[in-house]
C-alpha cells in the first residue's frame, strides 16, 4: 500500500513510525548508519572515472572513513564540470536516471548538472514523505493528509530538484496540484503562482509547498488579490466561481476582518494542514508566516547537488539531517575565513558528533547511494542549536544562516560574487574606483545587496554621478549578466540593490588606519559603520578609536 492508501486504512500511528523514526535515534546510532552507508560509497566511488580525476595516483579501494577523508580533497563544482556538464555517465559510480539542473554562477557559469541514481531517487522518495508526515501531524503524531487534498505548489519545475516532488507524490498520495502539473509545465514561475491562487480561491488549499521568498510575496500581496475585482460583476464573478465550502469562508472571513478593523488574512480563508518552506532568507519570513496563515512552517534544507537533506522537528526549532541521504562534514568558521583569505589552506573537518552547541559550520557532503559528490562544498552556513531541549529527538539541530560569507544570496534566486559584481561593473564602463557589497535587509525583512562604492575623481567630469543613476547603470548589465536577478523585481517585487556613494579615496586611507582592508562581500557590520563614520569625521581624524 502506498501512502494514501495507509492514510484510508487508518495506519498512521504506523507512517509516523515507518518515515520519521530516524528523529529517535541516539548520536551513536546515527553515526553508524552514516558510517556504514558511507564505507559502501567509498567503495563504488573509488572504481569510477571521477575518482582517478580528483584523487590521482594510485589508492586502495577498501578505505575507511578516515582513510579517505585525509586522502580526498574538499571539492568543489570545478572539479565535476567536464564530466558532468557532458553528462558523461561512464565516469560515474552508478548509472544515473535523471539529470537535475541549478543556477551556478550568474553570468560566469549558466549551469550545473546533477546525476540522480534510482537509489538516491528512493532515498528522496522517502524523506519526502517524512517531510510531509512531519508538517501536517497532529499533537498525536497523526498525519493529517489524505488522498484529493489540493497542493498550492510554489517551487520550480522539472529540471530543477524541486521538480521532483509532484512526480513523487503522485506515487504515494492523490494529491490535486494547483494548477494541474501538466497545465503547470507549460507557464512561467509567475503565471502558475497566480494561477494556483486563483484556483485556491475557488476550491481551498489544504497544503502548500514554497520557496519562502515567494510564499511571503503572495501573502504581501494577499489584501490586493482579493480586491482586484472586488466590486460590481468583478465579485460576482469571483463569488459565483467559489465552492460553498469556500463561499461561507469568504463571508466570514469579511465579517471577521471588518470587525477587526483589518484586511482579511489567508488564515481567515484557508485551514492549512501543512506548509512547507525552502530556501534562502527563510528565518526572516517565518514568524509573518505563521502569522498569516495560522500554521507554523516546516522548513526544510535541499538543493540539487546534496538533495532533500534536513527537515525541522514538529517543535520547529532546528533541523536534523536525514542520515541516509548524504555523509556529512562541517568545516568551522574560523576555517571558512582562513580559507577565504588564503585559498591553498586546506580547512578541517568535524563530523556530526563533533558539533558545538552554538558553532556556525559550512557544509561539506558526500552522496550516498552511487552520487557523484564527495566531500563537496555546497557552499551553505549553518548554526547548531545544540542536541536537548526538543522532545522529539536528541540528535544535533541546525538552524540555516545563509549562503557562505563570499557570497550573497537573495531570496534564493541569485548568487552574487566578488567576479560577478567586478564584472558587471567592468562592462558597465562606470567609474567605480572601490567597493564593497553586503547583503542588508529593509523595513520587511526582505533581502538585497547594498553596495558601497568610490567613484574615481578623475573621471567625474566626464559623467554626472549620483547613487540613482549609478544604480540604474548598474541594474541593467546585473540583468544582462544574470537573469535570474531580474526575476527578484518581476515576480517577487523586490528591490535587489541599494547603493551607496563613498567620497574617493576613503577605502585606501581606512585601510591604511587599520591596517586590513575590507571584505569585498559581506564585511562585518562593525566595518561598515566604521568605514561610514571614517568617511563622514574625515580621514585625518587620527584620534578615532579602533585604529591600530
Amino acid at each position: 500500500m502506498n501512502y494514501g492508501q495507509r492514510v484510508q486504512k487508518n495506519q498512521k500511528n504506523e507512517i509516523w513510525y515507518e518515515y520519521c523514526n530516524f528523529l529517535g535515534l541516539s548520536i551513536d546510532e546515527y553515526m553508524r548508519i552514516q558510517y556504514r552507508l558511507f564505507e559502501e560509497q567509498i567503495s563504488a566511488w573509488l572504481k569510477s572515472g571521477i575518482a582517478k580525476e580528483i584523487i590521482p595516483g594510485s589508492f586502495t579501494q577498501n578505505m575507511t572513513v578516515d582513510e579517505f577523508r585525509k586522502k580526498c580533497p574538499l571539492t568543489d563544482y570545478y572539479n565535476y564540470a567536464d564530466i558532468l556538464l557532458a553528462k558523461r555517465s561512464d565516469m560515474l559510480p552508478a548509472e544515473p536516471v535523471i539529470w537535475l539542473q541549478t543556477t551556478w554562477e550568474g553570468g560566469k557559469h549558466q549551469i550545473k548538472l546533477a546525476p540522480y541514481t534510482a537509489a538516491m531517487l528512493e532515498v528522496f522518495k522517502n524523506n519526502l514523505m517524512s517531510v510531509s508526515t512531519i508538517s501536517s501531524a497532529d499533537s498525536n503524531k497523526r498525519t493529517r493528509l489524505k488522498n484529493g487534498d489540493r497542493v498550492l505548489f510554489g517551487l520550480a519545475p522539472l529540471p530543477y530538484v524541486t521538480g521532483l516532488f509532484p512526480h513523487v507524490f503522485k506515487e504515494e498520495i492523490e494529491f490535486n496540484f494547483l494548477p494541474p502539473v501538466s497545465e503547470a509545465l507549460k507557464m512561467s514561475f509567475g503565471e502558475r503562482n497566480r494561477l494556483g491562487f486563483k484556483m485556491g480561491m475557488q476550491k481551498g488549499i489544504d497544503v502548500f509547498f514554497g520557496m519562502s521568498s515567494v510564499i511571503h510575496y503572495v501573502t504581501v500581496n494577499f489584501s490586493s488579490m482579493l480586491k482586484s475585482g472586488s466590486t460590481g460583476s468583478g465579485l460576482l464573478k469571483k463569488i459565483t466561481k467559489m465552492s460553498p465550502k469556500m463561499l461561507f469562508r469568504f463571508i466570514h472571513a469579511k465579517y471577521i476582518s471588518q470587525k477587526e478593523s483589518r484586511d482579511i488574512k489567508p488564515r481567515d480563508l484557508f485551514s492549512l494542514k501543512s506548509l512547507v518552506c525552502a530556501g534562502t532568507d527563510t528565518a526572516s519570513y517565518k514568524s509573518f508566516l505563521a502569522d498569516e496563515w495560522g500554521v507554523k512552517p516546516l522548513e526544510i534544507f535541499a538543493g540539487t547537488e546534496p538533495s532533500i537533506i534536513g527537515t525541522e522537528t514538529p517543535a520547529r526549532n532546528g533541523m536534523v539531517f536525514f542520515p541516509d541521504t548524504c555523509f556529512y562534514e562541517f568545516i568551522p568558521e574560523a576555517e571558512v575565513y582562513k580559507n577565504i583569505d588564503d585559498k591553498s589552506y586546506e580547512p578541517r573537518t568535524v563530523l556530526l558528533n563533533e558539533l558545538c552547541e552554538g558553532g556556525i559550520y559550512e557544509l561539506v557532503i558526500s552522496v550516498l547511494k552511487g552520487g557523484a559528490f564527495m566531500r563537496y562544498r555546497v557552499g551553505d552556513m549553518f548554526r547548531c542549536v545544540g542536541s536537548s531541549g526538543d522532545p522529539d529527538t536528541s540528535l544535533p539541530r541546525l538552524v540555516y544562516i545563509d549562503r557562505v560569507p563570499d557570497v550573497i544570496d537573495i531570496a534564493g534566486f541569485t548568487r552574487i560574487t566578488e567576479a560577478s559584481i567586478s564584472d558587471v561593473i567592468r562592462l558597465s564602463g562606470v567609474a567605480v574606483s572601490d567597493w564593497t557589497a553586503k547583503k542588508e535587509y529593509d523595513s520587511q525583512k526582505r533581502p538585497f545587496m547594498h553596495l558601497y562604492a568610490e567613484i574615481d575623481e578623475s573621471r567625474l567630469a566626464a559623467i554626472a554621478v549620483s547613487a540613482g543613476l549609478l544604480k540604474e547603470h548598474l541594474e541593467t548589465y546585473f540583468k544582462y549578466f544574470d537573469t535570474d536577478y531580474h526575476d527578484l523585481k518581476k515576480m517577487l517585487g523586490i528591490e535587489p540593490l541599494q547603493i551607496t556613494i563613498i567620497k574617493c579615496g576613503t577605502f585606501e586611507k581606512y585601510t591604511e588606519y587599520r591596517r586590513k582592508p575590507i571584505r569585498r562581500i559581506n564585511p562585518a557590520s562593525l566595518d561598515i559603520s566604521d568605514l561610514l563614520e571614517f568617511e563622514k569625521l574625515g580621514s585625518n581624524d587620527t584620534g578615532r578609536k579602533g585604529g591600530g
